[in-house]
C-alpha cells in the first residue's frame, strides 16, 4: 500500500488510515473520501457545481501522484448532497435505486434549494445540469479501491428519504470501520422528517446501519460531528418514539 495520505494538513478531517471527511460551509453537510492504491471513492458531492469542483480538487490535491477521484456515492437526494455532482465528470456514480425518479423532478430540486437558501442562479445550473447515477444499488455492493480498501454500499432505506444509502469502508491497517450515514443521522440538530421520510421504516434503516458497522464503527453523520454505536441507538429510539412510528 502507498503512504497513508496526510489528512489534517490538507484540511480534512482524518477517520481511518484511509478515509477522512470535510464539513462543509452554510448547511454542515459532510463529505467523505476514501483512497485506495488504485481508486478513490468521494461520499457526496455537496450542494453546488461550485461546492462540487472545489471538492473534487480538495480530493486531487490530497492523494497527489496526478490521481484523482474515480467513483462518487450519493447517499439520498437531498440538494446539499447531489448539487454538485455535474462537477465529477468521468466518474462512476452509485445511489440507492429509484433515486433517479427523484432527481429527474428538476424543477422541485431546484425550487427547495432556493427555498433553503442557495443562490437562484446557482440552483438552476446544478438542476439543469444533474445527471441520474450510472449504477443504482439494489440491496449492496462492494467496491475494491485496491491496497485491501473495500468500500460496502448499502441500500439500507427507505428512511429520512425514499433512497437512502450507507457507506461502510472495511479499512486495513488497524483503523476503525467507518459508516458514513448521510442524513439518517444527524448530530447538529433533531433528524430532519421532510415530506419525502418513511418514518414508519427509519428506525429499521439505522438498525441496518449498526448490523452494517458494529459496536466499535465510527458513525459519520449527514451533518454534525462523528458519533458512536450508543448514540446511533439513542437517535433510533427517538426516532421510534415519534408520533406514528410503530
Amino acid at each position: 500500500m502507498d503512504v497513508e495520505p496526510a489528512w489534517e494538513a490538507a484540511g480534512w478531517e482524518r477517520l481511518a488510515p484511509r478515509a477522512g471527511r470535510v464539513r462543509l460551509p452554510v448547511w454542515d453537510c459532510t463529505a467523505g473520501l476514501v483512497v485506495g492504491t488504485d481508486a478513490a471513492l468521494m461520499v457526496e458531492a455537496g450542494s453546488s457545481l461550485a461546492e462540487g469542483a472545489a471538492l473534487r480538487t480538495r480530493a486531487r490535491d490530497l492523494i497527489g501522484g496526478g490521481r484523482r477521484v474515480t467513483h462518487l456515492a450519493l447517499t439520498h437526494p437531498h440538494f446539499d448532497h447531489v448539487f454538485g455532482a455535474a462537477a465529477f465528470a468521468g466518474v462512476q456514480v452509485y445511489a440507492a435505486a429509484g433515486i433517479d425518479t427523484v432527481l429527474a423532478r428538476r424543477e422541485e430540486l431546484r425550487a427547495d434549494a432556493v427555498r433553503h437558501g442557495l443562490d437562484a442562479d446557482a440552483a438552476a445550473e446544478a438542476a439543469d445540469l444533474l445527471r441520474a447515477p450510472e449504477h443504482a444499488v439494489c440491496g449492496e455492493w462492494t467496491l475494491d479501491l485496491g491496497g485491501g480498501v473495500e468500500v460496502l454500499l448499502a441500500n439500507v432505506g427507505p428512511g429520512h428519504t425514499g433512497h437512502d444509502l450507507a457507506v461502510l469502508v472495511k479499512s486495513p491497517g488497524g483503523g476503525p470501520e467507518v459508516v458514513f450515514c448521510g442524513d439518517l443521522v444527524e448530530e447538529s440538530d433533531e433528524p430532519q422528517a421532510g415530506p419525502d421520510a418513511a418514518p414508519g421504516r427509519w428506525p429499521a434503516a439505522l438498525d441496518r446501519l449498526l448490523e452494517l458497522g458494529g459496536e466499535d464503527a465510527l458513525y459519520v453523520p449527514g451533518h454534525g460531528a462523528v458519533v458512536d454505536a450508543a448514540f446511533v441507538r439513542a437517535q433510533r429510539a427517538t426516532l421510534a418514539a415519534r408520533p406514528g412510528v410503530s
